[in-house]
């Protein structure tokens, strides 16, 4: 029987595609192992190949690195298969016996990683999104990422979603879906809350559509000629979020109301969060009730809407001082101007 060959500490293993390099890109990028040239792994306590099963495992401060998007946990576990053969080219060279000059084992033709495992302290980043758990599963044939564990959080610049259970991230799809107490807080401290919640993001600017010319550097000053490029905007070229569902115990919150619901969805170009099944209104102790809200984000109106012909019901306390303004009327502005003022 072969020994899994272990490697001395600290090591660094490259895995990929040979020969492809693919610069970074200035702009931010998601969270997207799919794409790139080679995969470096380094760790502290020595790399365990497994020839036979194909798996690579690097245990003690383990980092895969792929361009701009870094994997770091206590123990990383690498999948790996011979790569396909690109149409038109010719055959790789048959392998020679006993041939290791291949950095993952006796592939002349190369390997590239299909999966990624990630255990303990788990922490994937760019420049500028981060997502944390204590397990993650990295898929690169379909670009999706699965967080589990215990505090889970997907940080970007124009959202923060938690989540109890499970987080997917589909980085080509441009959608997380976050499982158990989930919450989303926008980048203009919108929240909304439910069992389950889906985030969509617009692609970010270094995603260029096909036949469409990249955007043109602007000039930062009329007098000085210069046509430098202006300083970027974080949630531009990150992207931003386009739309938001939620599903089961879904609650939006303003600075008067919580209302809750059965399902929701929001749109942030917009303002408007519309809730419906079994909706309550609570201000105080006031509350309404039916099965169709709308919730204005940006003036915090929210009203139930005559989306069916089923009653409504209330419970109003006229002595209640939240009640100074009245549900569905416009609030009273803060003595703080700067907190109440439009995004």
């Amino acid at each position: 029987m072969r020994l899994p060959r272990l490697y001395p500490a600290p090591f660094v293993l490259a895995i990929g595609l040979a020969g492809l390099v693919v610069p970074a890109v200035a702009s931010a990028q998601p969270l997207d192992l799919s794409k790139g040239g080679p995969v470096t792994i380094t760790s502290r306590d020595g790399i365990d190949w497994q020839q036979a099963e194909k798996v690579v495992i690097a245990r003690g401060d383990a980092r895969a690195v792929r361009d701009n998007v870094t994997v770091t946990a206590d123990r990383l576990i690498a999948h790996y298969r011979p790569k396909a053969a690109q149409p038109g080219a010719p055959p790789p060279p048959a392998a020679k016996p006993g041939d290791a000059s291949s950095p993952i084992g006796a592939d002349s033709g190369g390997n590239e990683i299909y999966r990624l495992e990630a255990d303990g302290n788990v922490r994937i980043f760019t420049p500028t999104d981060v997502a944390v758990g204590d397990h993650a599963t990295y898929d690169m044939d379909q670009a999706v990422m699965l967080l589990t564990g215990r505090n889970l959080k997907l940080t970007r610049p124009s959202e923060v979603i938690t989540a109890r259970d499970t987080m997917e991230y589909w980085s080509q799809l441009h959608r997380a879906v976050a499982r158990g107490n989930a919450v989303v807080v926008t980048s203009d401290a919108r929240r909304l809350a439910g069992d389950t919640l889906v985030v969509y993001t617009t692609a970010p600017a270094s995603e260029t559509q096909p036949g469409q010319a990249p955007p043109k550097p602007e000039s930062v000053g009329k007098d000085s000629g210069a046509k430098d490029k202006a300083p970027e905007d974080p949630l531009g070229t990150a992207g931003k979020v386009d739309k938001v569902e939620g599903f089961g115990n879904v609650s939006v919150r303003t600075q008067t109301d919580t209302v809750t619901g059965d399902r929701a969805v929001y749109i942030p170009e917009t303002g408007i969060a519309r809730l419906g099944g079994n909706v309550r209104i609570t201000r105080g102790q006031n509350q309404l009730s039916g099965t169709e809200a709308e919730v204005d984000m940006k003036t915090g109106l929210a009203r139930l809407t005559s989306g069916s012909n089923a009653q409504v019901r209330g419970l109003i306390m006229p002595n209640d001082a939240s009640m100074q303004d009245g549900i569905g009327k416009k609030p009273t502005p803060a003595t703080n101007p700067g907190k109440d003022a439009k995004p």
